[in-house]
């Protein structure tokens, strides 16, 4: 497999991003895409740092992108800058554009641990035309909702990121998922947390909410904590997941 480190200027952001893609090293493409996202405290660097996504994706046909999403939650920031926007529109574009990637909806998956498990939620029902399926670990799931229990954010980086009122919103994603699913557009979800993670709780409670709207998701919880070591494991389950066979093909 070939690696490249990429560093260009986000229109959207008005910044430059960095971001690492792991290309395959065999086949003509066009290949599908999964986005991989960071958490809180990390960076588009720490999947290949701390992970051994490389070796588990030797082997298949797919593409992973690793851009970062600095403290932003992945969603569009009420005071400050569109994440939502770059990753879901200007990211892909760019990439389609540069890579042998494919561009159409079964050729994108996306997944992310903790903030970056709450991000691929938030993208992929957000904007349910562009993503097929969507995998969390750990996620923060309930993090538009400003408590200790469900987010490290201070409360003044809470309100600029998710605003004063985030219930119903497009970073609430219960409602994302509810219109989603009202528009024949629901992607495939899965969902899974460590046993003594301390976010276990937030995520029991989000599947709750799914399942007395309805709404499809597999959920599991094995055991482990809110660590490297739970984390590496289980993007195995993630990549599984997302590669069905249209994406194989």
């Amino acid at each position: 497999m070939a690696l490249a480190q990429v560093h260009w200027y986000s229109t959207s952001l008005q910044k430059s991003v960095g971001m690492n893609v792991i290309l395959p090293d065999s086949g003509t493409g066009p290949f599908a895409t999964l986005y991989l996202l960071h958490g809180l405290s990390d960076d588009y660097t720490t999947w290949q740092r701390r992970s051994r996504i490389e070796w588990y994706v030797r082997d298949l046909p797919l593409i992973v992108v690793m851009a970062d999403g600095a403290r932003n939650f992945y969603t569009d920031n009420a005071e400050g800058p569109p994440y939502a926007s770059f990753f879901s529109r200007e990211l892909p574009t760019f990439i389609e554009r540069n890579f042998p990637a494919r561009s159409d909806r079964d050729g994108r998956c996306i997944g992310g641990l903790s903030m970056g498990g709450y991000g691929a939620l938030r993208l992929a029902l957000g904007f349910p035309e562009r993503y097929a399926s969507a995998t969390s670990h750990s996620g923060t799931l309930l993090a538009w909702r400003y408590d200790p229990a469900f987010t490290s954010l201070g409360i003044d980086e809470h309100r600029r990121v998710f605003g004063i009122a985030a219930e119903g919103s497009s970073h609430d994603l219960i409602s994302l998922a509810r219109m989603a699913e009202q528009n024949k557009l629901l992607p495939r979800l899965q969902i899974d947390c460590g046993t003594d993670d301390f976010l276990l709780g937030s995520n029991r409670h989000f599947i709750n909410k799914l399942c007395e709207h309805g709404i499809r998701c597999e959920y599991t919880e094995y055991p482990g904590d809110h660590n490297w070591d739970y984390w590496d494991l289980h993007i195995q389950e993630a990549i599984a997941f997302h590669m069905t066979p249209e994406r194989i093909r």
